[in-house]
């Protein structure tokens, strides 16, 4: 092993410690600028990055993680960095990321919203020789490697996932024998956890059964494989404002519960003075059924399961304005203007590619109001270009960490013209 000591000049966009070398950059994680390190190149990583071996000098601002597998799984890239450093460092990834793409505006203060903690997780169950032993591994994936690193426990996760891990850990060693990598995604609910399986193939009666059995024995409210459904025992139900939603199988929410709270609260002091909202890429209704206690709604989303339990819980919650529901793909068919002219407002929260199409549709209306929710400020800014170009003016940006110790930033922002 060729040990090479290198000095970290500050910390990159991806949480990882950045050494300037001859003209280009050298990417080391768990490190922070100013330390002095030994590093080591390692085969098949790519040439511009290296592990580290050795702190040899360690920041002022460096202090110990909280987490026993910090630095060997790959689900937070930072435990070991100040507080306040860490904040003001999320925060410039905005300013900076909104800056290149040449747009100038107001960057709020980063808004913690970790809260208690995750409220869902995917864990993922290999066997086989790549994995060293040869056994089954059941946890998270390994920082920049395919290998998996076996948990026993996660202090990042909210209380209510107390047995996720066991669960996880069964289902996997009762499907072992069929060989195959698993992906085990779980949701803590009001009734339970909720367990989705992906990966097993076909399973016949008799290990469907046995899952069964497994299901009622950790006490999960439903398993489905692929969002088929094995066994139910309780409703998963999720809390959005005054309503209760059944949370379709295997699908996308907020992954804490102050981030849901935080976003949405967010976007309704935005929504001040609205009569009419579109709420586009609305999922299940985190933003919507909040939105209906004040104001009328008309959501849309692809996911045609997420707006079937949107509609169900719209008619199971008393005291909502008007709200409608309807499955549409806003990457192929985003609402045009002739459409958007009976709103006043609309708010979009794409997924992490952004809303380009629907952006160019929203440019072109008569709306005077929109509010942006994004999980990513690169695409987040090349949208926000559409719209300026179209007429709008960005007003602040707010920053918010739900994804506390990772690199990850999500933001709320309000155009107007």
């Amino acid at each position: 092993m060729q040990v090479e000591r290198l000095t970290i000049d500050h910390v990159g966009q991806q949480g990882d410690g950045v050494a300037l070398d001859g003209g280009r950059n050298i990417y080391v994680p768990y490190t922070l600028g100013g330390e002095i390190v030994d590093t080591k190149a390692s085969p098949g990583r790519p040439a511009d990055r290296r592990d580290l071996v050795e702190v040899i000098t360690p920041s002022p601002e460096r202090i110990a993680p909280f987490c026993d597998y910090f630095g060997v799984c790959g689900g937070c890239a930072i435990q070991h960095w100040q507080t306040d450093a860490y904040r003001n460092w999320k925060r410039q990834l905005v300013v900076d990321t909104l800056k290149q793409a040449g747009i100038g505006c107001e960057v709020g203060a980063l808004v913690d919203a970790h809260g208690s903690g995750r409220r869902r997780a995917t864990f993922h169950a290999r066997q086989g020789s790549n994995q060293g032993s040869g056994g089954l591994r059941v946890g998270f994936a390994a920082a920049g490697r395919h290998e998996i690193v076996p948990i026993t426990h996660c202090p990042v996760l909210d209380p209510a996932m107390d047995g996720a891990i066991p669960a996880a850990n069964a289902i996997a060693e009762l499907l072992r024998p069929a060989g195959k990598p698993l992906d085990i995604q779980i949701s803590a609910t009001e009734n339970g956890l909720d367990v989705d399986v992906r990966g097993s193939g076909p399973l016949d009666t008799a290990l469907l059964a046995k899952l069964s059995a497994l299901a009622k024995q950790h006490r999960l409210a439903r398993l489905t494989r692929h969002g088929e459904l094995v066994l139910l025992q309780a409703p998963p139900i999720v809390r959005v404002g005054r309503a209760g939603v059944t949370l379709p199988a295997a699908s996308f929410m907020q992954p804490t519960q102050a981030g849901e709270d935080t976003l949405a609260a967010l976007v309704m002091e935005r929504c001040k003075g609205a009569k009419r909202i579109a709420d586009l890429f609305c999922g299940f209704g985190p933003f919507a059924l909040r939105l209906a206690e004040k104001f009328r709604v008309a959501a849309f989303d692809s996911d045609a399961r997420a707006i079937a339990a949107l509609n169900d819980a719209v008619r199971a919650t008393q005291g909502l304005k008007p709200l409608t529901a309807e499955a549409r793909d806003l990457f192929r068919r985003p609402l045009v203007p002739q459409e958007l002219r009976e709103f006043d407002c609309a708010v979009f929260d794409p997924p992490r590619q952004g809303a380009e199409a629907q952006s160019r549709q929203l440019a072109a209306s008569r709306l005077t109001h929109l509010i942006a929710v994004s999980c990513n400020p690169a695409t987040f800014a090349r949208d926000a270009n559409i719209l300026l170009g179209g007429g709008f003016k960005l007003g602040e940006v707010t920053p918010v960490d739900q994804f506390r110790h990772t690199a990850h930033v999500e933001l709320v922002a309000r155009f107007s013209r």
